[in-house]
């Protein structure tokens, strides 16, 4: 009687590009890893062409990497033929004729693609196994079960728990370097005028090829690029270069100006390596381990606060997006707590607009598929917010203009600390501003075609009626929270008048949202 030889088929995702992973270790004639560009991945949001076309060719050098390391490797091409454009479809065909007699994959980052690989898996005759991506610094489980029995989910609680865990900036087992856990309040000037920032390291790889098979399929994308010279890193050896140059030249004034925001100046002093590490060609504890490291060389160079505010946007923002989206999925992604039901304006997808601020943040996204979390938070989200957008239109345009943007982290920031609807499960308020914080932090407020210090008649700043609209809307909502009620004392105080001239405003600027 013949034995049957052990063959396994290894599946790996798009954004499971990590050449550390054990997998990799050791070279096993028995099995074999398949790669895949297919249609659900590219057609499930309309994604920005940069973002396509990077993890596209990232998954390509990435097959190369392997193949150099004698591994057996499948790479499916997007306008292959006997490209079904489905995980579970191309997989079946390869069993059957390869006679595969086991099933392997990573654990996904995404609900929907956890919950397709799961029903294939256990629909499949032949034995299967799910692995850890070995990437994040917790499990999927860890913030729920940290929190368990609690209401609240303090990021600044897990982000304690997890340095103290991991031992990172940690002194005599729990106490935080230098007598704090954060230094957030140092972090928060503008750019002054004369202040030229670091220019941002760019790539030049050529995806031409990438994008002219693009082109013969009917697949839908937003945003410019430049084919011949693609900016962003798509291996493992670019990646470590855009980390030694964020930590040898912008990580001095990382923290100082990480909420600044200026025209024309797209990257400022920010790492943008997250799209190398959502797609895991980079692992948070390299970035965060190179980061420390270049703070102990440079002590006098580098503040203290630079390197905590950048470690925690990766062992604590990170980690704890990612705990909540694993604790509240799937049901996180229909909560709506202010019931807004308003489309986008059209302006979103074009930056075709009067507001300086906004024509910015929205025509460097088309631009490089990239803004920084204030602009995302405080620019496009807070107008979002203010203008009642549902939360379902503000994922989907999130979802597929930014590079990094993958549904396990994306989907949290914006229904839940962009949008607040979730109700506070992710931020203790809801974070909007009128014009003067925008003029605070950024230089966009000089030379826009609106007043910012207007809030009602000719040419008033949107942000200033629809701020107060938001919250004369919501007052039922929103006036117990502890964290606002000083706005509402505010609002209370004004005259009739005065108020009811700023609702008209807010009312005519809504009604007339895609002239503004």
């Amino acid at each position: 009687m013949a034995i049957t030889k052990n063959k396994i088929l290894r599946l790996i995702l798009g954004d499971q590009l990590n050449i550390n992973h054990s997998w990799f270790k050791t070279v096993d004639e028995k099995v074999t890893y398949v790669m895949m560009e297919i249609r659900t991945e590219t057609d499930y949001a309309q994604h920005h062409i940069q973002k396509v076309l990077g993890i596209f060719a990232a998954m390509q050098q990435f097959s190369e990497e392997l193949k150099q390391q004698k591994h057996n490797i499948i790479y499916i091409k997007l306008n292959d033929k006997n490209n079904l454009q489905r995980f579970d479809k191309n997989c079946d065909l390869l069993i059957l004729k390869n006679n595969f007699t086991q099933f392997e994959y990573q654990l996904p980052d995404e609900y929907r693609v956890d919950e397709h690989l799961k029903n294939y898996a256990k629909s499949l005759n032949i034995k299967s196994n799910i692995f850890d991506t070995e990437h994040f610094y917790s499990t999927r489980k860890e913030l729920g079960n940290l929190f368990e029995g609690k209401k609240l989910y303090l990021m600044e609680t897990f982000y304690r728990y997890m340095r103290k865990k991991h031992q990172v900036l940690i002194i005599d087992g729990d106490k935080p370097l230098h007598g704090k856990w954060n230094f957030d309040e140092d972090n928060r000037q503008k750019l002054p005028k004369e202040h030229k920032p670091t220019a941002p390291y760019l790539f030049t790889n050529n995806v031409t090829v990438i994008e002219a098979e693009l082109k013969k399929t009917t697949i839908k994308t937003i945003g410019t690029v430049d084919s011949k010279n693609f900016l962003w890193p798509i291996n493992k050896e670019q990646s470590i270069k855009l980390l030694d140059y964020f930590v040898e030249n912008c990580l001095p004034l990382f923290g100082t100006f990480q909420d600044a925001m200026a025209p024309n100046e797209w990257s400022l002093y920010h790492s943008r390596l997250s799209f190398s590490m959502n797609t895991k060609l980079l692992s948070p504890q390299e970035v965060v381990n190179r980061a420390i490291s270049e703070y102990n060389k440079r002590p006098d160079e580098i503040e203290y606060n630079q390197l905590e505010g950048f470690v925690r946007q990766i062992i604590g923002w990170r980690e704890y997006m990612r705990g909540i989206y694993w604790l509240k999925m799937p049901e996180y992604a229909t909560l709506n707590y202010f019931e807004h039901t308003e489309k986008l304006p059209q302006w979103f997808w074009t930056g075709k607009t009067k507001m300086n601020c906004l024509k910015n943040a929205i025509t460097q996204s088309l631009q490089f598929a990239y803004a920084h979390h204030i602009q995302r938070l405080m620019i496009t989200g807070n107008f979002a917010l203010l203008a009642g957008v549902n939360p379902d239109e503000v994922d989907a345009w999130y979802l597929g203009i930014y590079i990094d943007a993958f549904d396990w982290v994306e989907i949290t920031n914006t229904r839940g600390m962009s949008q607040f609807a979730d109700g506070g499960i992710v931020g203790s308020k809801p974070y909007v501003s009128s014009a003067t914080y925008i003029n605070k932090m950024s230089s966009y407020c000089a030379g826009c075609y609106y007043d910012k210090s207007k809030k009602t008649g000719d040419k008033a700043c949107p942000f200033n009626s629809l701020y107060w609209n938001f919250y004369d809307k919501h007052e039922s909502k929103l006036s117990k929270n502890p964290r606002i009620g000083m706005m509402y004392n505010v609002w209370r105080r004004m005259e009739p008048k005065a108020k009811a001239e700023i609702l008209e405003q807010a009312d005519y600027y809504l009604k007339h949202i895609n002239e503004l």
